[in-house]
Order: structure tokens, then C-alpha cells, then sequence
């Protein structure tokens, strides 16, 4: 093992403040266990910190000081992690960037954070090799062949014998830079301190019940905060991420099988996948200790399914912002009970239910979603006044903690009788009918329940009779025909007159999804304006 222990004396003493101190932390018992396995190969923690100390010896080689951002653009792989703790080790901040997104928006995220170093794969090395890139941007590191480039060059090619000292960080120091998917607008990097990302990891691994024995399914990206959770929780406890790099529901069932996953997280489109593929492919999955959703709302005939096909698994509703990480989880002893509600606050976080005008709402109230703790971020890269209307003091809350700046979710909840939340809608999507609001989400419920369609997008279109109205996207089950007079008829049957859908648009294929995997909702909007 040699030098890659070379920090594992100090183990015992260690306190876990930033993002390479979860790497370090298994350098001692834990040094052959598995710490990512990838089409059936596994990367020892060992292994990966030694890849890691050599990849951090070139970077500081080459300039990389704390601070300066290092972009990593790779498909799933060992070589993602790898980069993060090489830029962690040195106080560098890993900007990880979608793998599917365009040429156009990585060379936007380049240029807006100023990218020092970016690692890619061969295919968009290739791409980037004919575009302009920025003067900021000194190397690309390639995965694979590199072409000729005066600033890119082959990882294979890099010296393994350059040694980096670790750069002293504390945990309030910025490591990540996060990109939302820019569905509204240009994206805006998320700011993230080693703390956020670190409690976020504490937080969620306590309630999961995290250990040592857990294998983890890495089916999220990286540049998703939820899937960078996957893997920091599995570091925090010393466990295993499987990477799964073919999101087909078949293939995700078979890696769960073969690869004796405990753990799975997903978001509401692959769980509507999965589920039904298991219900026409029943298989048992006798090491799946539980399955976890965030990012949306499940439909409601697929949260009945759940329990059915995954039977041995405790279920976990989440919630939470790529701004805080995690803000709230249902318990699965309560998902019968309060099936489809987000929960409570996660351990450590304190949540609010405001109304701007009202104050405080009490239950049953409808107001926006307030977040209080350690899990907020700094805020946007280079966006001041974004961030600043987004974390701030809430003057309905100095009676209780002063001029402390909380997290606005620009989500409205509401709270029931025994604290509960449940999602109602974007405040900046919900549909004014009438005088009536009506939430996109509940529109989608109905629908998805007709069990007629795919993927359900509903939105608020202008009336002038109405004000607004109801106008749904649709497409069809795989294999299936959908006729819009029939689910207009289940429509008219199961909603109110003011929800009922004025306009059925049937989208053929494939929904356009974020750089987290969620259907896009502006992107499918606006293509049928």
C-alpha cells in the first residue's frame, strides 16, 4: 500500500471537515474494501486515493492552487471520484459538469467560473479540440487518446510521481460548484462548502442507517446533488458505490440482482420505469435494503406499486434543493399513513412554512417552504443579487432565530395536522384559474392514475375568459396508442371543472430531461407554444 497509507496513522483522531478527509478516513481497515465497482471491476479505497494523490501531484505540477476551479466532464466512472478528492486534496473546487450537456453550455460553465483545469473523454475532447476555448482554461485532461492540442493531453500520459502536499482547508471553505440545469435562463453554479456537503453526507447516512456493509447504486450523475450524496454517504460509512452507467430500467434491475445492491435512489421519471417493469418482470431483490425519491412527486398508482414490487425494501419520500441538499424525509414506517408527503426536517435542518403576507402558516396552510441550517450553500457563483433573493432574513422568523439568513425553496407546502409537509407547486408554476389555484402537480397525479400515459406536463396557458387555464403534455406508455378523447373523459370524470385539461398535447418519445434526469419542463413547454 505504501504511500497512499501514509496518512492512516492519524485515522482514529481524524475529524472528518472536508471532502478528502471521507477518502482518508478509510485508509486503515477499510483500505482493501471496494469502494466503487464499475462494470464488475472494483476500485479499492486504496486504489483510489493513490490514483488520486498522483492525479493532485500533476495539478499542482501545473498551477492549481486553492481556490481555482477544476471542471470534471466524464460519464460515470472511477476516474470522476478520482478527480474530486485530486482537487479537494489541494483546496481546488471540483466544478463537475453534465455529461450530455452541449459544447455551448460546458464552454458557458467554463467561462463563467473560470475553469483552470477540465478533465473530459475522448469523444468531446475531440469537439472542444475545433471550438474556442477561453484563455482561463490551461489544460484538458483527456480519459483516452487525446488529439493533437497545444493545451490537451492524455491522463495516461500524466507523471505518476509528483507529489502534492495536502493544502490546509477548514469545512466553511467553498470545494463544489454545482450547476442547476438552467431550465429557466442561463444555469447558475451552486456554491458548496466542504460543511454542506459533508452534514449533508452525516444527515442522510444516520436516517438510511447507513454502514459499512451497505453497496450503494451510483445511478444519479455527480453533477446532481443527490447523486454526489450516493457516493459521500458511502465514503462517510465505508461502503461501496456501484456505478450503473445504462439508466434502462432492465439493466438497473439486473445490477441490483447481480450486484447484491442494499440501496437504490432515484427520481420520480425511473421509479415510474422501474416499477413497471417490474410488475410485468417480477424479480426478487433479496439484498435491497431500501429505495429512496427525490427530485418530484411520485405518482400516486406508482407509490401504490412500490411496496408490492419492492417488498422487502423500506421507502424512503425525500425532498430537497440542490441549494441544501437534503431538507426533508418521510420515515418509511409512515408511508401508508402519509403516503406521498415530503415528511419532516431531515436531522439537523429546521424547516418553516411562511406566507409573506400571513407570517407563519398553521396547518393546512398553503406557503412557501423555509430552510434554517448548515446544509445551505454560499449561494450562486458571481450572482450576488440572486443569491441574495434567495438566502436571506426572513422577518417572520427574528422572533425565533434573529437576523439569521434562512433558504427560500420557492416551493409551496403546506403542513397537516401532525407536521407533515406536502408539495403543492412551484410558487412560480402554479396555475390561477378562475381565481382558483391549481397546482401542475396535482394536474399530473390524476393523469398518471388513468394509467393511459408516460409522462404527464401540465401547465398554466393564458384566458382571457379564465385568466389562465389547464393545458397538459402528454406521451404515450411504450407500445401503446393514446387516444386524447378517452383520457379527456377520465379527465372530466375525476377532476374538478377548473382542472380539467383545455388543451391535450401528445408528445411522441422521449420527454427532454435535465442534467439531473428530470423531465424538462420548460424545454416541453415551450416546444408546443
Amino acid at each position: 500500500m505504501g504511500d497512499s497509507l501514509r496518512f492512516s496513522t492519524r485515522k482514529h483522531a481524524m475529524l472528518t471537515s472536508t471532502i478528502y478527509d471521507l477518502l482518508e478516513k478509510n485508509l486503515g481497515d477499510r483500505a482493501e474494501h471496494p469502494a466503487v465497482v464499475e462494470q464488475g471491476q472494483n476500485t479499492t479505497y486504496a486504489e483510489l486515493a493513490r490514483r488520486a494523490d498522483a492525479l493532485a501531484g500533476w495539478l499542482q505540477h501545473v498551477g492549481v492552487r486553492r481556490g481555482d476551479r477544476v471542471g470534471i466532464h466524464l460519464h460515470k466512472s472511477a476516474e470522476e471520484l478520482v478527480a474530486t478528492f485530486a482537487a479537494a486534496r489541494l483546496g481546488a473546487v471540483f466544478v463537475n459538469i453534465y455529461y450530455q450537456w452541449t459544447v455551448g453550455q460546458v464552454d458557458y460553465v467554463l467561462r463563467d467560473c473560470d475553469v483552470k483545469i477540465l478533465l473530459v473523454d475522448s469523444r468531446r475532447a475531440k469537439e472542444l479540440a475545433e471550438a474556442e476555448l477561453p484563455d482561463t482554461l490551461d489544460w484538458i485532461v483527456v480519459k483516452g487518446p487525446a488529439p493533437e492540442h497545444p493545451r490537451m493531453v492524455s491522463w495516461s500520459d500524466l507523471p505518476a510521481d509528483l507529489e502534492a502536499p495536502r493544502t490546509k482547508c477548514i469545512d466553511t471553505d467553498l470545494t463544489a460548484i454545482l450547476y442547476t440545469s438552467g431550465s429557466s435562463g442561463q444555469p447558475k453554479g451552486v456554491m458548496l462548502t466542504h460543511l454542506n456537503i459533508i452534514q449533508g453526507a452525516r444527515s442522510v447516512a444516520t436516517y438510511l442507517k447507513n454502514t459499512r456493509d451497505d453497496r450503494v447504486l451510483g445511478l444519479l450523475p455527480m453533477s446532481f446533488d443527490y447523486g454526489m450524496n450516493q457516493v459521500t454517504t458511502m465514503c462517510l460509512v465505508g461502503g461501496t458505490v456501484v456505478l450503473q452507467k445504462v439508466p434502462m430500467p432492465a439493466e438497473i434491475v439486473r445490477t441490483l440482482a447481480s450486484e447484491r445492491v442494499t440501496g437504490m435512489a432515484g427520481i420520480p421519471p425511473t421509479w415510474i420505469e422501474v416499477v413497471r417493469y417490474l410488475q410485468s418482470q417480477p424479480t426478487e431483490l433479496p439484498h435491497l435494503r431500501y429505495v429512496t425519491n427525490s427530485g418530484g412527486s411520485i405518482p400516486k398508482n406508482i407509490l401504490e406499486a412500490m411496496p408490492k414490487v419492492f417488498p422487502g425494501a423500506d421507502i424512503y419520500l425525500m425532498y430537497g434543493l440542490t441549494e441544501a441538499f437534503r431538507s426533508a424525509y418521510l420515515p418509511p414506517e409512515k408511508f401508508h399513513a402519509k403516503m406521498g408527503s415530503m415528511g419532516m426536517a431531515i436531522p439537523n435542518v429546521e424547516l418553516f412554512v411562511v406566507d409573506a403576507e400571513r407570517g407563519l402558516c398553521g396547518p393546512g396552510q398553503q406557503g412557501e417552504l423555509v430552510h434554517r441550517g448548515s446544509l445551505i450553500s454560499k449561494g450562486y457563483w458571481g450572482k450576488p443579487e440572486a443569491t441574495a433573493e434567495k438566502i436571506k432574513v426572513c422577518p417572520h422568523l427574528r422572533h425565533l432565530i434573529g437576523d439569521e439568513k434562512v433558504l427560500y425553496s420557492g416551493d409551496i407546502v403546506r403542513m397537516d395536522e401532525e407536521g407533515y409537509l406536502w408539495f403543492v407547486s412551484r410558487a412560480d408554476a402554479m396555475i390561477k384559474s378562475s381565481g382558483v389555484r391549481v397546482s401542475p402537480t396535482e394536474v399530473e397525479d390524476i393523469v398518471y392514475q388513468s394509467k393511459m400515459v408516460r409522462h404527464c406536463v401540465a401547465f398554466g396557458a393564458a384566458s382571457e375568459l379564465h385568466g389562465q387555464v389547464v393545458h397538459v403534455i402528454v406521451s404515450p406508455l411504450e407500445g401503446r396508442l393514446l387516444d386524447p378523447n378517452e383520457l379527456m373523459h377520465y379527465c372530466r370524470k375525476f377532476m374538478p371543472p377548473y382542472m380539467v385539461p383545455h388543451a391535450i398535447y401528445l408528445w411522441p418519445g422521449e420527454m427532454p430531461r435535465t442534467g439531473s434526469g428530470k423531465l424538462d419542463r420548460q424545454a416541453t413547454i415551450a416546444a408546443v407554444k
